[in-house]
């Protein structure tokens, strides 16, 4: 490293045209600044307006006569009242529907007809073979069976050939 050499460097200066855009943009934020705050001291004025305006109408009774002395009524001091007692409990959330009144004989007459026929006995399931596990006992139907052949001389049938998601799957590239 050079003697000195990059501690006494000066700084670059900027071009003129840069100094003189700062120089006039610092003026128009000065210029604004006043302005905002002229507003804001109109603002404040106004509002304190509105309220002297909203205090006179206060004091002018029903009768549109105007009382300057005027205080808004005093609360009626006496003896302090008794707290009220806690209310009751409040009434539960259900509520009974009774069914219509019907006589007896249109009510016998409305079972009569609700009352379905009686159904006739399910044929009892053939007994169990005898010393044989659980799951040898469960015998499917073999017209149901999934690939069962459809006749005695038929070969099984292959599935269809896998296809992709998208179609047909396309050979790998060579």
């Amino acid at each position: 490293m050079a003697s000195g050499q990059g501690r006494n460097q000066q700084q670059p200066v900027a071009p003129k045209y840069i100094n003189d855009f700062s120089k006039a943009l610092a003026g128009e934020v000065k210029i604004l600044l006043a302005e905002v705050g002229k507003l804001r001291d109109e603002k404040r004025a106004l509002q304190f307006e509105i309220a002297e305006l909203m205090s006179i109408k206060a004091k002018h009774s029903a009768d549109g006569v105007y009382t300057p002395n005027w205080r808004p009524p005093a609360a009626i001091e006496g003896p302090p009242a008794e707290p009220a007692p806690p209310p009751g409990p409040a009434p539960g959330g259900w509520r009974t529907v009774h069914p219509p009144h019907v006589p007896r004989r249109r009510q016998q007459q409305q079972l009569a007809l609700r009352a379905p026929a009686p159904a006739p006995p399910a044929p009892a399931p053939p007994p169990p073979a005898p010393n044989l596990p659980a799951w040898a006992q469960w015998r499917p139907n073999p017209l149901l069976a999934p690939g069962a052949p459809a006749g005695p001389n038929m070969p099984p049938m292959a599935p269809p050939p896998r296809s992709g998601l998208f179609g047909p799957k396309t050979p790998p590239p060579k």
